[in-house]
């Protein structure tokens, strides 16, 4: 039986497309898990041969994902994992928690009883990541709770523009949920979104989620600020001569 030329086409294009959303989500993966630091080059070489694909689709998915603000390529010199300034970071910040209290005010208008009670089970799991100290199940945690909001805002653009930051948010957003203490912090800020939203409170879940962000935030630039001796805390040893000259 012959097969014709367009429909051997539509298969080979459609099998490339897979495999490149295939590395695409891995490499996002790899970015939201640390594997892949901000500013590291990616070898498509080491890529393909973990995934066991040709280097084509990687190189269609690090395009998608250039165009996606997540990496950067450099003409002769190679793609790279993207490096967010300051500033730029800081916006980030400010636009999703004009969104995500958009989102959260929707969702106190409307939740089911179902809902309600997804967003509380997640609450309570992210309190047992917390007591375990895990940062990275709380991570994810964080994660599914913040997409389960925009999921129940029934609202496709909004969604639209929160995945874009969220995806961004990335390249530098997992360290400042490390320290238990900021996990406490963060946890008690979706408790407070989950009261506007389980009493159906419209003003009282957009101000919390939007205190949630600028929380966020301002936990991340702590982690920037360079570190403090405890007071009373003996000074650190002086080094010897021959290393200070080095």
């Amino acid at each position: 039986m012959k097969v014709g030329s367009d429909a051997v086409g539509a298969i080979a294009t459609r099998r490339s497309s897979s495999l490149t959303g295939i590395v695409q989500r891995e490499v996002e993966r790899m970015i939201a898990a640390g594997d892949l630091e901000a500013g590291q080059r990616i070898n498509e070489k080491h890529l393909a041969t973990r995934l066991g694909v040709s280097r084509g689709p990687i190189r269609e998915a690090l395009r998608a994902l250039e165009r996606a603000g997540l990496v950067q390529s450099i003409v002769n010199v190679g793609t790279f994992v993207r490096q967010v300034g300051l500033e730029e970071a800081s916006e980030m910040y400010d636009m999703r928690a004009v969104v995500f209290g958009f989102a959260c005010a929707r969702v106190a208008e409307q939740a089911t009883a179902e809902e309600k009670e997804a967003l509380t089970a997640l609450v309570k799991e992210m309190d047992l990541a917390i007591i375990a100290a895990n940062s990275t199940d709380y991570y994810q945690l964080n994660l599914r709770f913040h997409d389960l909001i925009m999921e129940y805002s029934a609202h496709k653009r909004a969604g639209q523009i929160y995945e874009a930051l969220v995806r961004e948010g990335h390249l530098f957003r997992q360290r400042s949920l490390q320290p238990v203490a900021s996990m406490l912090e963060s946890n008690s800020e979706h408790a407070a979104m989950l009261a506007g939203i389980l009493i159906g409170d419209p003003a009282a879940a957009r101000q919390a989620a939007e205190d949630h962000h600028q929380g966020g935030k301002r936990r991340w630039l702590a982690t920037l600020a360079p570190q403090q001796p405890e007071i009373g805390a003996e000074p650190p040893p002086a080094e010897e001569e021959e290393f200070v000259s080095r």
